[in-house]
């Protein structure tokens, strides 16, 4: 089974060796210029030993507007572009969509929460997976729904890589929601058409979903206490 980094140690491990690459590369421009670190130190308003800093990579708090000063003054551009990485830390109504949906499974239906896919070094992970007796299904719980068509992508994917028989697009009754699904109907429909009263009723009854749904999570009925 992979394992699966935090998303903060991850973030840490990215962060510290991007300090090490750009430092280095920082040096190599700033020697290859002729420049010393007087120079640079004074062009920037620093110290010394905060420039001989930064091209050993020992200022991890450096802002990133210093970084790209230095090297536009040793002659290069610092381009800084973000890509998508694994799933964020989760929200509290995210927590409370998947313990909703949960909560209607069949109990003889195995769950497991932030399971990662099966390859080596990868860092997705399904928000949960349903099993049944010889199937799996991956859920992806989505408080806020925006870019169809980047959605159905990274489902697709996960499919592919994540050795499920389909997936579960977990969704709330709410207003953001239900204009989210107008917009992408037909595109979500094409690729997830089992309708969420048809997976529902067979998971509560502990049975197999037809193919990948979209699901519409019903809260949970909390009982007051006397009632």
């Amino acid at each position: 089974m992979a394992t699966r980094e935090r998303p903060a140690d991850r973030g840490l491990r990215l962060g510290r060796a991007g300090l090490v690459r750009i430092g280095d590369e920082l040096r190599q421009a700033r020697i290859g210029a002729g420049l010393s670190i007087d120079q640079v130190a004074a062009a920037l308003g620093i110290s010394n030993a905060e420039v001989s800093r930064i091209e050993r990579a020992r200022s991890p708090k450096v802002p990133l507007v210093t970084v790209a000063r230095f090297a536009a003054v040793v002659g290069l551009d610092l381009v800084s572009k973000l890509y998508p990485g694994p799933n964020p830390i989760r929200d509290a109504p995210q927590s409370e969509l998947l313990g909703d949906f949960r909560a209607v499974l069949h109990r003889s239906l195995g769950w497991a929460t932030e399971v990662p896919l099966p390859i080596v070094g990868d860092q997705r992970a399904w928000d949960c997976t349903v099993r049944g007796p010889d199937w799996l299904f991956g859920g992806e719980a989505e408080t806020a729904p925006r870019d169809g068509q980047a959605l159905i992508r990274r489902l697709h994917l996960k499919i592919r890589d994540g050795g499920v028989d389909g997936a579960l697009l977990l969704v709330r009754d709410t207003r953001t929601v239900r204009q989210f699904l107008r917009e992408t109907e037909e595109l979500l429909l094409s690729q997830m058409p089992v309708r969420t009263r048809e997976v529902l009723a067979r998971l509560r009854a502990g049975e197999r979903p037809e193919g990948s749904s979209i699901v519409v999570v019903p809260r949970r009925r909390v009982h007051s206490p006397g009632v």
